[in-house]
């Protein structure tokens, strides 16, 4: 249920006191200040650690003061500490021990009983997973920031006959608006006039264009090719397919692995336990049995720097951290943690054939000639109209074309046909480049090209027709 009387003051208000902080975003805003945060406690975490074991060399070679030692400990201390005392802090104050309150009483036990390197090193090995657990969420917002970028804020709105540019927010269902060559569509809609490729690798991964005429669905993010496309919309802009993409990529990145979750389950039930177990150690001999205080609060403070868990608290940021990097630069991107460790329960993958068992960029494979031409001839004309374009078969055929070191030169009178190639002048005849459809339109297919082309697209692979266009006396040919 909506509380009106909730108000984004109210809400930063109420989280503060845990520690932590927060600000109202906008559309278009990027998450400056969470990386500037996260620069401060890279640089503290490094001063930590850099004091620590500056420290332990004084303490072991037994250089300088024993004051000198103890001050080089509490900076670390300092330094490593600053952004877990106050959760600490918060902590305590709910009633609501966690990690945080256990290693900062681990850290004030061990200052009592003069053991200053043991909290200057409790504080730089917490605080380090502190700060890996924080580039986990950076990676997060990394990962919605780009995904917000893919959606233009404004949009060509009809009014009438005329175009308008307003922002995406203020466009409802129905509406129409127009989408320019090359542009990116601002939202999901149904195509209600023109006709034109549309690059969708962004939203669904297809490495080639999809044509796209009237009745046709267009989503929100992808790329218009060389056509002008209208389109009504069908969602508004929180609706959109992005807008829900983005909502399960920021879910799925705050998902934590099974690992995190058993160490927060584990903090919950264990800080109060070493606690009140101290509070026996310090309390019962003395009481029961006559022990000396001073030695008995001593062995109290002991357990409780040797009870903070280090070890497991740092352990599982590093490896999801290092897994997520190691499968990265192998170019493999994992949402996080909680899928990281799905990976060693899978016993089948379903993969998806372009651009994960192929490379996703097309080749020319092979060259069949028809009506006594040969494949460089082919080649050449083919490769003189593509090297007009941008698309992906085109640019195959021009690299195939330089590799195989044909030479041609650039055709003239270049005309794009949107959804089937295009077609150009060379050497003063009219040739045409494109798909099967085209070549069907032209009526130069032969029952013998029939077969052929059926053939070659019964084994999965794209078709590019190169031949003669019918003009004047000339009836064209393939």
């Amino acid at each position: 249920m909506h509380d009106e009387s909730v108000t984004p003051e109210k809400l930063i208000a109420a989280i503060k006191p845990t520690g932590l902080d927060a600000q109202l975003a906008e559309r278009g805003q990027k998450f400056g200040s969470g990386a500037s945060a996260q620069r401060r406690r890279a640089i503290a975490v490094g001063i930590s650690g850099l004091l620590t074991a500056l420290g332990l060399i004084l303490q072991w070679t037994h250089a300088g003061p024993a004051a000198l030692q103890i001050a080089v400990f509490v900076g670390a201390i300092v330094a490593g500490g600053w952004f877990i005392f106050p959760k600490a802090l918060a902590a305590a104050r709910r009633f609501s021990p966690d990690m945080n309150l256990l290693m900062t009483i681990a850290v004030a036990g061990a200052a009592i009983i003069g053991e200053w390197s043991e909290g200057a090193a409790v504080t730089f090995l917490f605080g380090l997973s502190e700060l890996l657990e924080a580039f986990s969420v950076q990676r997060a917002r990394r990962a919605i920031e780009s995904l917000l970028q893919l959606s233009p804020e404004t949009a060509l709105l009809k009014r009438g006959d005329a175009f308008e540019e307003v922002p995406v927010e203020t466009v409802k269902a129905d509406d129409v608006f127009a989408v320019k060559s090359g542009s990116r569509v601002p939202l999901d809609g149904e195509v209600i006039a023109g006709v034109s490729a549309v690059n969708q690798a962004p939203i669904t991964g297809e490495s080639l264009p999809v044509d796209k005429k009237t009745g046709d669905q267009v989503f929100a993010g992808t790329i218009n090719g060389e056509g002008s496309l209208e389109v009504r919309v069908t969602k508004a802009a929180g609706d959109t397919m992005l807008a829900r993409i983005i909502k399960l990529v920021g879910e799925a990145q705050a998902q934590k692995a099974p690992s995190e979750r058993f160490v927060d389950v584990f903090a919950k039930y264990y800080t109060p336990a070493v606690m009140v177990l101290a509070l026996l150690v310090f309390f019962v001999p003395p009481l029961l049995f006559g022990g000396p205080w001073s030695v008995w609060a001593y062995r109290a403070l002991v357990l409780l720097v040797i009870a903070c868990p280090c070890a497991l608290v740092i352990s599982t940021p590093v490896s999801i951290v290092s897994g997520l990097t190691a499968m990265a630069r192998r170019g493999v991107l994992i949402k996080g943690g909680a899928h990281l460790e799905a990976v060693g329960k899978l016993r089948a993958l379903a993969v998806d054939k372009t651009g994960t068992i192929t490379e996703g960029n097309p080749r020319v494979r092979r060259v069949v000639t028809f009506n006594g031409n040969n494949e460089t001839d082919v080649t050449r004309i083919a490769a003189a109209i593509d090297t007009h374009s941008e698309h992906p078969l085109a640019k195959a055929v021009v690299a195939y074309a330089e590799e195989k070191r044909v030479a041609f030169r650039r055709s003239e009178d270049y005309q794009a046909r949107t959804g089937r190639g295009a077609e150009a002048v060379l050497d003063g005849h009219h040739y045409f480049v494109g798909n099967h459809r085209f070549a069907h339109e032209l009526a130069v297919c032969s029952e013998e090209i029939e077969r052929a082309l059926a053939e070659i697209e019964q084994e999965g692979q794209s078709v590019v027709v190169v031949g003669h266009k019918p003009h004047a006396d000339c009836k064209g040919e393939v």
